[in-house]
């Protein structure tokens, strides 16, 4: 029997690399839950984007980590290298590298000393702030009507308040603000949740609360955010988390708490308890038909959430992406300083080899030879010059007149002292001035001859 190449008999479905790590981070992070891991921090750092970047790990193993600004600033302290932590994280992948990666979601220090000492921090500042006093608590209504519940629509909480209040005040109007009470953005849900009740107007009262559990799983009732939504919310409430042993910050901000959600019910209904007992029925129906809708609606809104994909998510894949270029660039810039640098350092000790003193010191030489040699030039100018002055003084001191009158010849001059040359220029009787080496006197002509 002749084979056929697979070329030939199926059509072949290539996928691109970004293709292929789009698939990948999807499968991953549609198909393993949020996750809760402990160990140790290394190779941490907070790029400008204020982002956070670690590797977690353990004796045998380690998993690179990423926390976004927005989730990091919440962490109550900071986190070093060496550090014990515990995380609650998604699995992901960095579809620029094809990296596998925890996306953070919390974080903490790990142990149960580390919870209790964080709950004891924020209980001090929020009873600082006044808001557990006993002044601020509000009375509950007398026998409402309406009441709002904030809790897990699939707990066991919710049916333990429910089954009270359909036995004892069955005519009670009830309304679920479903959200989780636990994981991923269980506290948020839960503050969001008390605001909008508040906002809405229609309850008398609101329960707030979820069953047992250990610290952590109660831990979302002791967020800061929880406690300043039950202060501020203008409709009475009443805190019922876990068990009567169990007391969260919560607790201590509501208008009242209870041990458990069942005594809540049991608090709110207390007035009615033998009111309308013959709605018990009508009443039952209406909460399994309410609680079917809800667990109905909540999957509907779970699958299409698993099907969507939020832009932040690639917002914040691009912010990762910018992150590790920005990284990349640091690097290449200090390399490339530190060549500039080693240059620097040979060219300094080429130049510590070659300095130019010696050169300054034969010049100096030179200009002062130089110097010397312009002023003895100079002196011989000045001497031939002075020479030539003293030669050029003595021919004018030969032929002056003056000089021709110490040989005791004498000089005629007539009134207007213009010289007589020519006997011609005289006439008899004329006063003529004669000037004589010494002194001078004045003359009358008698007799001329030629």
């Amino acid at each position: 029997m002749q084979t056929i190449p697979p070329s030939q008999n199926a059509k072949r479905s290539v996928l691109s690399v970004s293709d292929l790590n789009r698939e990948v981070k999807h499968l991953l992070e549609s198909s393993v839950p949020l996750l809760w891991i402990s160990g140790e921090i290394s190779n941490f750092s907070i790029p400008s984007s204020g982002h956070w970047y670690f590797s977690l790990k353990d004796a045998r193993a380690q998993v690179r980590c990423a926390m976004f600004r927005g989730r990091n600033r919440s962490v109550a302290f900071r986190p070093q290298n060496g550090r014990e932590v515990l995380i609650r994280a998604r699995v992901s992948l960095y579809e620029g590298r094809g990296e596998f990666q925890l996306i953070v979601e919390h974080m903490e220090e790990a142990g149960f000393g580390a919870l209790m000492r964080q709950l004891e921090q924020l209980k001090a500042k929020l009873n600082a702030e006044g808001l557990f006093d006993t002044s601020r608590k509000r009375n509950l209504p007398f026998l409402p009507t309406n009441i709002g519940i904030v809790t897990s629509p699939t707990g066991a909480a919710i049916r333990d308040m429910i089954h009270v209040l359909d036995r004892r005040h069955p005519s009670a109007k009830i309304e679920i603000w479903p959200v989780a009470v636990q994981g991923q953005g269980a506290a948020q849900q839960i503050a969001a949740a008390i605001e909008k009740a508040g906002r809405s107007g229609r309850h008398d009262l609101l329960i707030v609360g979820r069953g047992g559990g250990s610290l952590e799983d109660l831990w979302s009732f002791n967020e800061e955010i929880v406690a300043r939504a039950l202060a501020a919310s203008p409709t009475p409430t009443i805190s019922a988390v876990g068990h009567e042993t169990d007391t969260t910050i919560a607790d201590l901000a509501a208008d009242l708490r209870a041990p458990t959600p069942s005594a809540a019910a049991e608090i709110a209904s207390a007035n009615a308890a033998e009111i309308l007992q013959r709605l018990d029925q009508v009443q039952r129906r209406l909460h399994r038909a309410m609680d079917n809708q809800l667990k109905h609606l909540s999957q509907q809104v779970q699958l299409r959430r698993n099907r969507l994909r939020h832009p932040k998510e690639q917002l914040l894949n691009q912010a990762q992406r910018l992150d590790h270029l920005e990284i990349r660039l640091v690097a290449a810039c200090q390399q490339q300083i530190q060549s500039r640098k080693s240059q620097l350092d040979s060219a300094s000790r080429a130049f510590a080899h070659n300095l130019p003193t010696h050169r300054l010191d034969n010049s100096r030489k030179q200009l002062i030879q130089l110097k010397g040699n312009l002023e003895r030039a100079i002196q011989l100018i000045l001497q031939r010059g002075s020479d030539k002055l003293s030669h050029g003084a003595q021919l004018l001191q030969n032929i002056s007149p003056l000089a021709v009158l110490q040989r005791g010849y004498a000089i005629v001059l007539d009134s207007e002292n213009c010289a007589i040359r020519d006997s011609s220029e005289l006439s008899t009787d004329q006063q003529v001035h004669i000037k004589l080496a010494k002194g001078n006197f004045t003359a009358e002509v008698k007799t001329i001859e030629d």
